[in-house]
């Protein structure tokens, strides 16, 4: 997977949802590795606010994801947006 830019909720629940389909994975099963309900994974992958880092972090690891912090781009949202 190559790196991709989220600036949003919404966004980072795309890259993730992409990532798991990647994998070859269901929510389900990837609720199952992390010791989440489907339902939660449906949460993260839509993007609601109210999801807890340390369950963004489960997925990132159980995806071989990592999250990197740099200075923003100068794309603007509408830019970033249009990947999606």
């Amino acid at each position: 997977m190559s790196e991709q830019i989220a600036r949003t909720e919404k966004q980072l629940g795309a890259i993730l949802r992409r990532a798991r389909k990647q994998a070859g994975l269901t929510q389900t099963s990837l609720g199952d590795r992390i010791h989440l309900r489907q339902a939660t994974i449906s949460r993260l992958e839509a993007g609601e606010p109210a999801v807890q880092l340390h369950t963004l972090m489960e997925a990132l690891s159980a995806l071989d994801l990592e999250l990197v912090v740099r200075p923003r781009s100068q794309g603007s949202a509408a830019e970033i947006e249009d990947l999606f």
